[in-house]
């Protein structure tokens, strides 16, 4: 994997990238993955400017390896979160949810590699116009708030291969090495993992929604809340009555109001698994345990390999 584009973009043994998930994605996630050899993110989405601050430098402290920052650009306090990364000298930053020209240029000059997170290939062409280094194609497969296009990263990939020539990586119901080496197959130059990593030992998550995970099934999620800001689900009582409420025809004003604040916050970091809001992937269905994140990434990278190689001996 020496060649490999992302691996010498970040500087990381491994083309594997934490996704930087709200309520997950503290410092013990972040740098037991880039001890990993992976590259770990904090999730500023989740944190006040100072609590993010913080983060940063507990970071620094568990690991010499590097590490970056995920960004959603609607962040309401996002002009401190990017003073606090320029003068904490983050090298890496992810953004997404917004478009990333205003900012890149700022982080540019401060010396920062930027990559952007997309839904569609059209934005991703629009992200290489922007100037970002590298591309996150996402399909609807992943948790949290997604594409309104519902396209799946099966043909995410290609499609936003064809469009861009930016190292780009994969996300969006990758949990094992096969489902890696397979996206890569497509065109991806590495890999976004959030789910695997949101219900692992060192997430931030609770152990209620972790636990509430590993017993879910196929189908136990679903994308929600469309007219809003689509977002994937573990079915529970709050996603019953925001489908109840859909279905009746509820206008955005009333969606909003049944979705609050906190909903997320009360669910995974919480453990309120029947009014909190549970944020998880389709691959929800085949994480059956909660391990360390060392284990997981020795899992993905041996299964990567032997498939790799298994791949190779295919005649037809």
């Amino acid at each position: 994997m020496s060649e490999n584009r992302i691996i010498k973009l970040f500087g990381i043994k491994y083309p594997i990238i934490q996704g930087g998930m709200v309520w997950c994605s503290g410092w013990r996630l972040a740098s037991a993955v880039s001890n990993s050899g992976g590259l770990g993110l904090i999730g500023a989405g989740s944190m006040h400017p100072e609590v993010f601050e913080e983060h940063i430098r507990k970071t620094k402290l568990a690991t010499n390896n590097p590490f970056g920052v995920n960004v959603p650009l609607f962040y309401p306090e996002i002009e401190r979160i990017i003073e606090i990364i320029i003068r904490e000298q983050v090298k890496i930053v992810f953004t997404s949810a917004g478009t990333p020209k205003k900012w890149t240029s700022l982080l540019h000059d401060n010396g920062i590699i930027v990559a952007h997170v997309v839904s569609s290939a059209a934005f991703a062409a629009k992200c290489e116009a922007a100037g970002v280094d590298a591309i996150v194609a996402e399909g609807f497969e992943a948790g949290g708030h997604n594409g309104r296009e519902e396209t799946t990263t099966l043909t995410l990939i290609p499609r936003v291969r064809q469009e861009t020539s930016l190292p780009l990586m994969a996300a969006g119901g990758i949990a094992t090495g096969r489902a890696m080496l397979a996206t890569m197959i497509l065109g991806a130059d590495g890999v976004q993992i959030g789910s695997r990593f949101a219900i692992s030992a060192e997430s931030s998550a609770h152990e209620n929604f972790k636990n509430y995970v590993v017993n879910s099934g196929e189908g136990d999620t679903l994308l929600s809340l469309k007219d809003l800001m689509p977002v994937r689900l573990l079915r529970n009582k709050f996603f019953e009555a925001v489908k109840n409420a859909e279905n009746s025809g509820a206008s955005r004003e009333e969606l909003q109001a049944l979705l609050g604040k906190g909903r997320s916050k009360r669910g995974m970091f919480e453990g309120d698994l029947d009014e909190g809001e549970l944020e998880i992937g389709q691959v929800a269905s085949i994480i059956d345990q909660v391990l360390p994140v060392s284990e997981i990434m020795n899992s993905l990278i041996t299964e990567y390999e032997m498939v790799r190689t298994e791949f190779q001996n295919i005649k037809f």
